[in-house]
């Protein structure tokens, strides 16, 4: 599990491209190392990963061919940042939402709107999934815990604060980037469970 809350930024320092798999070489921040062993989990822009190997701040993760079909991790290339999360434990803060790592689906960067002291982002609404948004509800973008502003049928907004663009990518994507989303686990389960509920009447 995950919390939405971004610890780092990682650079990918490699990538091994096989047919429909990959390996990415992340140089991992020093404070995110401590601890971290073979076969962790680590979120990468909000999609749950193993740790395959380590050599130093050097930490390799395999992607599979879900993983690049589904994601924007395939979409990296060497030199890019990724937002890391590592799992959480039992007693940790939770200063997001809880977030599985299973991304849903991607959404494209639609509007940057910034004023000297706010930045509003707008991304599409991903087909299948407008049902699970609500405004003031919670969203994962790239692994970032954010509360939904304006929500349309076409559109969904972001309101970010300075740390939020300090701290992640979202501080410098331009329209047209393809973000990855995951819905509010408990909100998709509320939905479902009515739906179901309503379609056995």
């Amino acid at each position: 599990m995950f919390t939405g809350i971004v610890q780092g930024q990682g650079i990918l320092l490699d990538l091994k491209i096989k047919n429909d798999f990959q390996t990415h070489v992340i140089a991992m921040p020093a404070a995110m190392l401590p601890g971290l062993t073979l076969g962790a989990s680590v979120a990468h822009n909000g999609c749950c990963l193993t740790v395959t190997a380590m050599d130093g701040e050097r930490v390799s993760f395999d992607l599979m061919q879900e993983t690049l079909k589904i994601t924007n991790l395939g979409d990296l290339k060497a030199g890019d940042l990724v937002n890391l999360e590592r799992a959480a434990r039992f007693g940790d803060d939770i200063g997001g939402h809880a977030m599985s790592g299973h991304i849903m689906a991607m959404s494209e960067l639609l509007e940057r709107v910034e004023t000297e002291t706010n930045t509003t982002l707008r991304f599409s609404v991903p087909e299948g999934l407008g049902k699970y948004l609500f405004s003031k509800g919670y969203i994962g973008i790239d692994g970032i815990s954010l509360t939904l502003g304006d929500v349309t049928p076409a559109y969904f907004s972001v309101h970010l604060i300075p740390e939020t663009l300090a701290r992640t990518n979202l501080g410098t994507v331009q329209p047209g980037y393809r973000a990855n989303i995951e819905v509010d686990p408990q909100t998709q389960a509320i939905v479902e469970t009515v739906e179901r509920v309503m379609a056995s009447r």
